[in-house]
């Protein structure tokens, strides 16, 4: 995990010594670039054994045009807890791999293998269509909001990353990602990333059975926005279970429409993707990959979990019970 001083870098000047003593000036060191993410070329999609069990969209693409009920049944919460700390275990390994001059692509073929290694089938591999997903992990840097496609970008220092495990397994998704500054990343980065820890934190603490879904996004606004950030809009939690995707739509800001009433057994994500900037997005012409439009860092951590009878059990959380990426503490 990265440490920082506590530098107001918007005070620095461009040839200022860099606050993290290399002896270089602030410009050529960490100063935070204004270059947007650039996609690099994308090898073919990667095969998967036939004896691993596989979702319907698996050979021909597709979403999640299968309804499937919000209260799963103690049998599928059960596979989806084996499946859940499965992919918690892979995310913590591809994570680990992180470091300057290495490829997202390198990352992703390195999920691809862990995945089939655990019996499992790689859930974004070949999911949606036109046109589907390639790759087997979502590799979001710096300023790419979500679904950012493996390619071959070398990660430089400075940089922030978001890796999206999902594992598919005894019939049923784990979710979960968490974001890793690679090397040495800027204070105000750092920051960012701590804060979208919070802010997840918060939102799973209140899953209460009885309570609105809109509490969760109650309670990751107002940290975000405390700290001077903003909540990204367009993408949301979500049920999972059998289907990579259904309901409930779990929002990370608040709104009284996002009333759905949470019951024990009931399954889904918490993903909140918090911004330096503005909240809006712009659309990458691959069809997946979303990125803030001015271009400032965005981070984002996400664990799948259920709703207990007294609250909540996060079903993707890592056997040694630590959260994954960079960040610090999950708790404020």
């Amino acid at each position: 995990m990265s440490t920082t001083p506590t530098v107001d870098i918007t005070k620095m000047k461009p040839n200022d010594p860099c606050w993290c003593g290399s002896g270089y000036k602030f410009k050529r060191c960490h100063k935070p670039s204004t270059d947007r993410v650039i996609a690099g070329a994308i090898s073919p999609m990667r095969p998967v054994p036939a004896e691993i069990e596989r979702p319907h969209y698996a050979e021909h693409g597709g979403t999640d045009d299968r309804d499937e009920p919000m209260v799963k049944p103690p049998e599928t919460i059960d596979r989806m807890r084996r499946t859940g700390k499965a992919a918690a275990a892979i995310l913590r390994e591809v994570g680990a791999a992180i470091e300057p001059g290495i490829t997202t692509d390198e990352l992703d073929a390195l999920c691809h293998r862990l995945c089939i290694e655990a019996g499992g089938y790689p859930s974004p591999l070949n999911y949606g269509l036109d046109p589907s997903f390639p790759k087997s992990i979502c590799t979001s840097v710096n300023e790419v909001i979500c679904h950012g496609i493996p390619d071959s970008r070398v990660l430089r220092d400075g940089d922030i990353i978001n890796l999206d495990v999902t594992l598919f397994r005894e019939g049923v998704h784990g979710d979960t990602n968490a974001t890793w500054a690679v090397g040495t990343a800027d204070p105000e980065s750092m920051r960012l990333i701590r804060t979208t820890r919070e802010c997840t934190s918060l939102g799973i603490a209140a899953v209460k059975p009885g309570r609105p879904v809109s509490d969760i996004g109650r309670a990751i606004q107002d940290h975000a926005e405390a700290a001077g950030f903003s909540v990204v809009r367009a993408f949301v939690g979500h049920g999972v279970g059998t289907e990579f995707h259904t309901r409930p739509e779990i929002l990370h800001y608040y709104h009284p429409r996002n009333d759905t009433v949470m019951e024990p057994g009931m399954t889904f994500t918490i993903e909140p993707m918090i911004a330096i900037g503005a909240w809006e997005q712009r659309m990458w012409d691959d069809g997946w990959t979303a990125a803030t439009v001015d271009g400032k860092r965005t981070a984002q951590f996400e664990h799948t979990m259920v709703v207990t009878d007294d609250g909540v059990e996060l079903l993707t959380l890592h056997e040694d019970g630590q959260w994954s990426g960079d960040g610090g503490s999950a708790t404020p």
